[in-house]
This record gives structure tokens, C-alpha cells and sequence, in this order.
């Protein structure tokens, strides 16, 4: 194993004695944080891919349980291009990664979830049809909550990717579906340097006003592991990323008069929809003054009757609401958190 200490970027690199001399394919991108318990199993269905073109690049972002990930690693670890890091972000993860990529083209997989032993071979057979960046459906586990369904049935893609279709979510990527040309990341400038939340739409967005091709297909071709420790973490934390990322999409790349309306419109659905879990979160922890506050709340940004209802529940008879949603909607209430501060947000 060849080691290399970068220490003017903080970085250090192993190369495991199984790797390429000669460039690859296709680059595996993982970025790893707080994952030992996840990231053999990621590996494992790396090892099982059909499709053997390929180098994997793996990016310690600092990780707190670096000590338990070296060990979960160890079986793997001379295929693997190993880069330890400061903690900078998942998006600085994948960019140092892309950086020493050696592949034309990126495939990206987060750390605590699983590829099918097709999906390489049918995504850069897929990604040949004339596109620059293409994803797929998954299989989600880890949570009851989401059991026996795919990532498009909650969140699906239809028609053409453009910024308008991103923008309104008629088309949702998942990240660990994803493989692109290098060259079309880097033309769209790669992920966002700083810390920030939802930093691959952030990059989906500019990909596509630089003239990228993106195409999904609607093939499940990995298991998309949901926990409330992912990415995607809480209902609230989900909200609030979505609101982050499409403000600093408005503020940093140019869209058309058409575009703004689009996230001005989504940024006030998101808004009422983060008040309306904060109402739920108040709900089931029976602070029902601030239940009734945020669900108010919620139907004067977005005014509708289903609000109205709830709302005029939470004020006037709140455990029945309550009730409602615990033997009616556990689905929806497994994400909720259950710690909140005493008041809504602005």
C-alpha cells in the first residue's frame, strides 16, 4: 500500500496494491462519515458489481468513528484509493475525491448504501445513449416506515430533466444512483465548496443550465438506506434543507423569469410545510399552545382547508388529533423529531 501525506490540503492518501496502474472507467465516488456500521456492506456490492471498469475512492470526511471505519474497511482496503481528511462536507468530500479521479466517468454512492450487482453495467450502458448525467430508482429499507416502496413512488420523475422540472420537483435525483461524465461535472463547476445542505441539487441545477443531458431511469438498480442519522436526516432538517438550497439557487445561478416564479413558489410551500412539521412535532410531545401556533401559521402562508381543519383540531380538541395521527399516519409521524425549541421558527 503506496501512502502520501498532502499536508498543505490536510489531505493523506492510500493506494491499495489492487488498484489500476492504468486509468479506469468509471471512478467510485464515497464520501464517508459516521458510517462504520454501513460502509462493508456498500463495499461488498461495489465487489459484486457485473461491471468491472472501475476504481473506488473512498473520502474520510473527518469522521468521529474514523477508528471503527478503518477496521470496517480492512477486508477492502488494498482495492480501495483511501483519502483521509478534514471535516469539510460531503460536497468537499466529493470533489477531493473527483479531483484524483482517473476515470471519464463519475459514479457516486454514499456510505451506508447498497448497489444491485447490475447497476454499473446497466448505468454507463444508459448513460451511452447520448447523456452527460444519468440516475435511477431504489429500493428503500431501513426504517418500517418506507419498507416495500422505491425512491420514485415518493418522490418521482416525470417528463424531461430541465431546470424548470428540478426546480418544482417533477424530476428527484438520488445521489447514490448517479453516474456523470467528468468532464460535464467540472464544466458545471462540482459540488459547492462551502458546508452546505442539499449541495447535489445545488450541482443537478447548474449541470443542466450548462447545457448537461440528464436522463433516470425508472429501474430500481440499488437499495437507498433511510435513517434518521443520513443525510436526510429528520422531517424538519429535510424542510429546512430544501428552503436553504433554494435560496442560495436563487441567489447564485442565473435563472429566467419563469425559474424565479417556480422557487418563489416552492420556497412558500416549503415554508407553511416546515411549520406544519414543527405542528406535528408539538403534537406529539402535547405542547398543543404550539401546535395550534404552527399549524396556524402554516394555513396563513399557504391558506387551504385541509390546514384550516387541522389547525381548528389542534386548538379545540388536540388529543384527537393526536390520536388521529398516531393510529392513522405512523408513516408520516416516524420522521417528525421529537425535540423542538419552545417556539416556531420566524
Amino acid at each position: 500500500m503506496q501512502t502520501t501525506d498532502h499536508k498543505g490540503i490536510g489531505e493523506k492518501i492510500s493506494v491499495g496494491r489492487n488498484v489500476y496502474s492504468w486509468a479506469p472507467k468509471v471512478s467510485i465516488v464515497i464520501p464517508a462519515y459516521n458510517v462504520a456500521e454501513f460502509i462493508a456492506d456498500t463495499l461488498k456490492s461495489v465487489a459484486d458489481q457485473k461491471y468491472r471498469d472501475y476504481e473506488v475512492i473512498v473520502v474520510n470526511d473527518g469522521s468521529p468513528d474514523t477508528p471503527a471505519f478503518e477496521r470496517a474497511i480492512n477486508t477492502f482496503r488494498q482495492d480501495l484509493i483511501y483519502i483521509t481528511q478534514p471535516g469539510l462536507g460531503a460536497g468537499a468530500a466529493r470533489n477531493t475525491a473527483i479531483r484524483h479521479a482517473r476515470g471519464e466517468i463519475i459514479a457516486f454512492l454514499d456510505g451506508d448504501d447498497i448497489w444491485l450487482p447490475e447497476f454499473l453495467a446497466s448505468q454507463v450502458a444508459f448513460l451511452g445513449r447520448g447523456y452527460d448525467m444519468v440516475y435511477c430508482d431504489a429500493f428503500q429499507f431501513g426504517m418500517r416506515s418506507v419498507m416495500r416502496k422505491t425512491f420514485m413512488e415518493g418522490a418521482p420523475s416525470t417528463g424531461e430533466v430541465t431546470a424548470l422540472s428540478l426546480l418544482d420537483y417533477s424530476c428527484n435525483v438520488i445521489t447514490s444512483g448517479t453516474i456523470a461524465y467528468k468532464a460535464a461535472l467540472e464544466r458545471a463547476g462540482l459540488f459547492e465548496h462551502e458546508r452546505t445542505k442539499a449541495h447535489d441539487f445545488h450541482l443537478w441545477v447548474r449541470m443542466v443550465k450548462t447545457g448537461s443531458k440528464i436522463g433516470y431511469q425508472r429501474k430500481p438498480l440499488l437499495k437507498y438506506r433511510v435513517h434518521l442519522q443520513s443525510l436526510s436526516g429528520d422531517s424538519v432538517s429535510r424542510v429546512e434543507r430544501e428552503i436553504d438550497v433554494l435560496g442560495r439557487v436563487k441567489n447564485t445561478i442565473e435563472l429566467n423569469e419563469q425559474e424565479v416564479a417556480v422557487v418563489d413558489t416552492m420556497l412558500t410551500r416549503l415554508r407553511s410545510e416546515l411549520r406544519v412539521e414543527y405542528g406535528k412535532a408539538y403534537l406529539l410531545n402535547e405542547d398543543f399552545r404550539n401546535a395550534y401556533r404552527s399549524f396556524a401559521e402554516a394555513n396563513n402562508i399557504r391558506p387551504s382547508m385541509k390546514l384550516r381543519t387541522i389547525a381548528w383540531l389542534a386548538r379545540l380538541a388536540p388529543r384527537r388529533l393526536l390520536r388521529h395521527y398516531r393510529m392513522h399516519r405512523p408513516d408520516e409521524i416516524a420522521f417528525v423529531p421529537r425535540t423542538l425549541p419552545s417556539e416556531t421558527p420566524d
